[in-house]
């Protein structure tokens, strides 16, 4: 295998995030390469007992690294949207050139929203949900299946749908989605490129 993935995991004094969902994601990433021989995730983290932490657990078809990363929460006011009809961000790879080169085009904004045939995906740091009609939907098609997104889902926080990019504006609130920030509700916030 040339490629390694990673799953991002959340620690605070110690505590694990949400390992559950770390654990199935790793699984399934390792049996649609055709390895079914999965390690317990748990056994090779020990995060600091003080303060709130980025587990970053790197992983191929041989072994597993974790580093610990201090974590400084990252403020996003702005976001452009950005168009790419042939990004593909299935798995949680340590490869995110795709990903980097379309945060290149933000310009002077903080973060952008990926457009793939004029369809709403992610951030290239988290999944996102909009509120409209006091309930928040979260696109149907994310470039990443992400963990917190997958048990916002379970938990019926969040829905399911298509949200096309000439809807965006139906929407009075937007939230950010991930390991580390949970669901995080962006208060103040420009959309830049409104192009529909």
């Amino acid at each position: 295998m040339s490629n390694s993935y990673l799953e991002t995991i959340r620690s605070f004094n110690g505590e694990i995030f949400n390992l559950l969902y770390h654990q199935r994601r790793y699984e399934s990433v390792l049996k649609s390469l055709g390895i079914m021989d999965f390690k317990n995730l748990q056994d090779y983290l020990n995060p600091p007992v003080s303060g709130l932490y980025r587990c970053r657990l790197t992983y191929d078809e041989q072994k597993i690294d974790v580093t610990y990363h201090k974590y400084e929460k990252r403020e996003v006011k702005s976001i452009k949207l950005v168009y790419d009809d042939e990004i593909d961000y299935s798995k949680k790879s340590t490869n995110r050139d795709e990903l980097d080169k379309l945060f290149e085009k933000r310009e002077d904004c903080d973060e952008i929203l990926i457009i793939k045939n004029s369809l709403v995906t992610d951030t290239t740091i988290a999944n996102v949900a909009f509120y409209k009609d006091s309930l928040w939907y979260t696109p149907k098609k994310p470039l990443l299946e992400g963990t917190t997104r997958q048990r916002l889902l379970d938990e019926g926080k969040i829905i399911e749908k298509d949200i096309c990019v000439k809807d965006l504006k139906k929407y009075s609130k937007v939230a950010l989605m991930n390991a580390m920030v949970d669901f995080d509700i962006i208060t103040q916030y420009d959309l830049k490129d409104m192009t529909c």
